[in-house]
């Protein structure tokens, strides 16, 4: 299978802050990611997941060791905890920004508000959403680049067990339509095992990754809710 990304990571250390040691936060890290492959970073808050997300995205350049993407010329797209909408531009707007100006692609918009359950909402501007509905557009945008790898955030943080449950059935629909590569962070262990085909466990101080474990549920498995529960017992115990 062709590696879309490789992580070959030293170590990242925060500097030393009003007269604070620095502080060692991520380990090394050697790991390699797979074209279509939905790999999840999980593991105890303030462990470092969303930092080493933010090393791959570029965000972050002051670590040891390399990124590299083959090939090197990438379509990249983040989405964030929170869903960042522009409060002045309407719900199409902020879906067409992931776009370049003139791209043909926008024409595909009308169809995607609608997978996402928008249909209706695209002159809608974000502060009549819910919470749940903005993230909705924050996949939508997501998505319509098409992206080659796609970084989430913990993108349904904060929602209701209904919610976050519709919103994860979305994403897997989304992605077997518009297939890409993701890494997505989470300290949710259902979250991980219902979406991941791959679980990559972090923990330690500094944090490194202490497994990795591919997940064997198939697709019409990842509903059934015993599945899942033995499923994550299996790759994380009974804890």
């Amino acid at each position: 299978m062709t590696t879309v990304v490789k992580v070959n990571l030293g170590g990242k250390t925060w500097p030393a802050v009003a007269g604070r040691a620095p502080q060692p936060v991520l380990g090394p890290i050697d790991l390699a990611v797979q074209a279509g492959s939905f790999v999840i970073l999980t593991g105890p808050s303030g462990c470092g997941k969303s930092t080493l997300l933010n090393i791959i995205a570029g965000l972050d350049r002051d670590y040891a060791g390399r990124v590299v993407f083959d090939p090197p010329e990438q379509a990249v797209t983040y989405i964030f905890q929170s869903p960042r909408l522009l409060p002045w531009r309407t719900v199409f707007e902020n879906v067409a920004l992931a776009l370049p100006d003139g791209d043909p692609r926008v024409a595909s918009i009308p169809d995607l508000l609608t997978r996402v359950g928008l249909d209706g909402a695209a002159d809608v501007y974000p502060e009549r959403l819910s919470l749940g509905m903005q993230r909705r557009v924050a996949l939508a945008r997501g998505f319509v680049g098409e992206p080659d790898l796609l970084l989430m955030d913990e993108p349904f943080v904060s929602l209701d067990d209904p919610t976050a449950r519709d919103l994860r059935a979305l994403l897997i629909d989304l992605w077997s339509r518009r297939p890409t590569t993701v890494l997505f962070v989470t300290h949710d262990r259902t979250e991980a095992v219902t979406l991941g085909t791959r679980i990559l466990r972090m923990g330690g101080t500094p944090a490194t990754v202490l497994e990795d474990a591919q997940v064997g549920l198939a697709p019409s498995d990842r509903a059934d809710r015993n599945l899942v529960r033995n499923e994550q017992q299996r790759i994380f115990g009974a804890t």
